[in-house]
């Protein structure tokens, strides 16, 4: 019993070691002796002053609190914080960046590259060259900035914003403002009228003017910039350097309907002809080219359709054209966007992120509204590959029959020779070019005779959806129904000729517009009254150059690069209406790291844009020497750059680059440039460079000249 009572809670004396050494009690009275004794600590702590809280106890209740806030920690912080700390990182890179002398990022890259060389420009005026003729500037598809001048209410505080091109950033800011409603808007704004081709009722998008327009696309990534630079130091200025801006969205001669704009490059090349007495060079980049070529006749032809000129007008202003990038036969590229909405890259994306391009964050069906938008762009008819299966293929043959697709790695600078891969050459299989597209793996393969099709084109469509909410992102695909998605996968194979047929079939109202502005065959007699029609301008093998047997025309484009050239699709059917029936089989591939089908899509040497046949053929063959496409003998160079990767990040995107784009800052390319605006010819240059196989290429095809 004193054992009992000496074990009592409210005790503070040193317990006996007998009694610590008592086994514990069990059951249901040792129970009610713990919540006694928790009631009575409880109790105690109330009672107790904050001065009388000892360190422990502090360091305790930290202990408590900072577990209740680690459990508190969420993802969200997480990511916060270390998006906060990159930023605050960032800036201070930049203010460093700013504040520190000229010289010394100069230094800092010297130190880990080596010595860099001069750019061209400085390069060029150590040597003593000198501004002398006039640079027009003609730029391509989507490089060319526009802004808005009239708008619907949900364009309200844009008002000479740029919708397309600089940085983008009013655009930015109404996107998180109404991240729901404004993209349908730009959307609605961006595309044209689908009957006229001009611009919807209530809506103005204009090119934005000068130099401006087209020296860098987006913040950071240049176009012309560094041309421009380069052009300066040898002492050109805005007065000697013209950017012939344009909304390269219309057809060519819609430009001049809509905007004049090919009166005013006239204009503007007559005056710099005037004041420095010099003929200008023009430079087009890539739709550019065509562009340019639809202005040269339509300069010389008589109104109301062309300007006025008279037939030896290029021959008194113009000097030379360096078409750079110049896709004169048309991009095969260009079918699987016009046909899908998409080309490798998009179809790589949907691969990687299923969904996101069907519906993405905006809540709204991507591909289906871009198919919307760019299918009202009458310049992308331009683009539609011409000269039909004898420039192209066949179904069992093609000019680039046999191609090595080894040589289209990407490799670093100063490694392997052109055509020889890391591992040595590899045997290639047949790969079929001439089928542009092809439903399924095994057609792409099949002789032709083993292949049963079956014609679409006078299949009787049929609309079959009872909802209509998704019409404007379904587009003619919603029209088609059943019987004609059916028609198009029972032909299995398309040549160039038949994807002609395909797109008349698929989307008959850009097709009808664009039948009034462009042509893709090859003409039998030039001198037929018809080719004096400007649908046939922008295309080379259906009219000729000018008289102008002083000028010279170059093709500068990048070689070493895969380029699209043909496409596996497959069906794709969907639960939902709102989709595109047709899609790129990512899931096609041929087997081997070397092999010209990677992902879907079969490709050849090229700038990764525009296949080297494009690019060069005209320049190689179609107008060399005196053929009835250029019957004075224009003088023409074929000038290939090969590519090769930047060496460090440090580099950006290289000056050694091939790409479509990035070849804008070419050394060599540049180079070359300065030295024709300077005084000098194609002879002086060296002639022709090449190092792809585009006059073996040309050879095989069997064009009348």
């Amino acid at each position: 019993m004193a054992r009992r009572r000496r074990g009592g809670g409210g005790d503070s004396r040193k317990p006996a070691p007998s009694e610590q050494q008592s086994p514990p009690q069990t059951g249901k009275k040792a129970q009610q002796k713990k919540e006694k004794e928790k009631a009575k600590e409880k109790d105690n702590d109330k009672e107790k002053k904050p001065e009388d809280f000892n360190d422990a106890d502090h360091h305790g209740s930290n202990l408590k609190k900072l577990k209740r806030d680690k459990k508190n920690w969420s993802c969200i912080d997480s990511c916060c914080w270390f998006i906060g700390f990159i930023c605050s990182i960032w800036w201070f890179i930049l203010l460093l960046y700013n504040t520190m002398p000229a010289s010394f990022p100069q230094y800092v890259t010297t130190a880990i590259t080596g010595k860099i060389p001069d750019p061209p420009g400085v390069k060029l005026h150590k040597e003593g060259l000198k501004a002398k003729h006039p640079v027009v500037f003609v730029p391509g598809i989507v490089t060319g900035g526009l802004e808005l001048w009239e708008g619907h209410p949900c364009m309200d505080g844009l008002f000479r914003k740029r919708l397309w091109g600089g940085t983008f950033g009013e655009l930015y800011k109404s996107f998180i403002n109404t991240p729901t409603y404004r993209p349908l808007c730009w959307v609605e704004h961006m595309s044209l009228d689908n009957e006229t081709g001009l611009d919807p009722p209530g809506i103005r998008i204009r090119p934005v003017s000068g130099l401006v327009a087209a020296d860098y696309f987006a913040a950071g990534y240049f176009v012309w910039a560094v041309l421009i630079a380069n052009l300066a130091s040898i002492g050109y200025e805005e007065k000697n350097m013209y950017m012939a801006a344009y909304d390269w969205r219309l057809s060519f001669q819609n430009t001049e309907v809509r905007d004049q704009t090919l009166s005013r490059m006239k204009s503007n090349i007559e005056l710099m002809v005037a004041t420095s007495g010099e003929k200008v060079v023009v430079i087009p980049h890539s739709m550019g080219t065509l562009y340019f070529l639809h202005f040269m006749k339509w300069a010389e032809a008589p109104p109301p359709l062309g300007g006025g000129g008279g037939g030896d007008w290029c021959a008194k202003h113009i000097k030379v054209v360096m078409n750079i990038g110049g896709p004169f036969l048309g991009l095969p590229k260009i079918v699987a966007g016009l046909f899908s909405a998409e080309a490798k890259d998009i179809a790589f994306a949907r691969t990687v992120a299923p969904g996101v391009l069907d519906k993405d964050i905006f809540g709204f069906q991507t591909l289906q509204h871009a198919m919307r938008m760019t299918r009202t762009w009458d310049s992308t008819m331009s683009l539609i590959p011409k000269g039909g299966e004898t420039i192209w293929g066949t179904l069992d043959w093609a000019p680039e029959q046999g191609h090595d697709c080894s040589t289209m790695k990407v490799k670093p600078n100063d490694t392997q020779p052109t055509g020889k891969s890391k591992k040595g050459n590899f045997h290639t299989s047949k790969v079929n070019y001439g089928r542009i597209i092809s439903f399924g793996k095994n057609f792409a393969a099949l002789h032709s005779s083993k292949i049963d099709r079956v014609d679409f084109k006078d299949v009787k469509k049929g609309y079959h959806f009872a909802n209509t909410t998704c019409r404007d992102a379904w587009n003619e695909y919603h029209d088609m129904g059943i019987p004609g998605v059916n028609a198009v996968l029972d032909y299995k194979v398309f040549t160039v000729e038949s994807v002609l047929e395909l797109l008349q079939f698929v989307a008959p109202r850009m097709m009808k517009r664009g039948a009034a502005h462009y042509s893709y065959g090859i003409a039998d007699n030039l001198d037929d009254e018809k080719y004096k029609h400007y649908k046939y301008w922008s295309n080379p093998l259906e009219t000729r150059l000018p008289h102008a047997p002083e000028m010279e025309i170059f093709s500068m484009y990048g070689v070493g690069l895969a380029t699209e050239r043909a496409y596996i699709y497959k069906f794709s059917p969907a639960a939902e209406q709102c989709y595109i029936p047709f899609q790129i089989d990512t899931s096609a591939d041929g087997g081997i790291e070397q092999s010209c089908l990677k992902g879907g899509v079969f490709s050849v040497d090229g700038d990764e844009t525009v296949p080297t046949l494009s690019a060069g053929f005209m320049c190689a063959k179609g107008w060399r020497g005196k053929t009835r496409f250029n019957p004075s003998g224009i003088k023409t160079y074929v000038r290939e750059y090969d590519h090769a990767p930047p060496a460090t990040l440090l580099e950006g995107r290289g000056s050694q680059s091939g790409a479509h784009v990035d070849i804008m800052g070419n050394f060599a390319l540049i180079e070359d440039i300065i030295r024709v605006a300077a005084g000098g010819s194609g002879k002086d240059l060296g002639g022709d460079r090449v190092y792809s196989n585009i006059f073996k290429w040309s050879e095989r095809i069997k064009l009348q000249l």
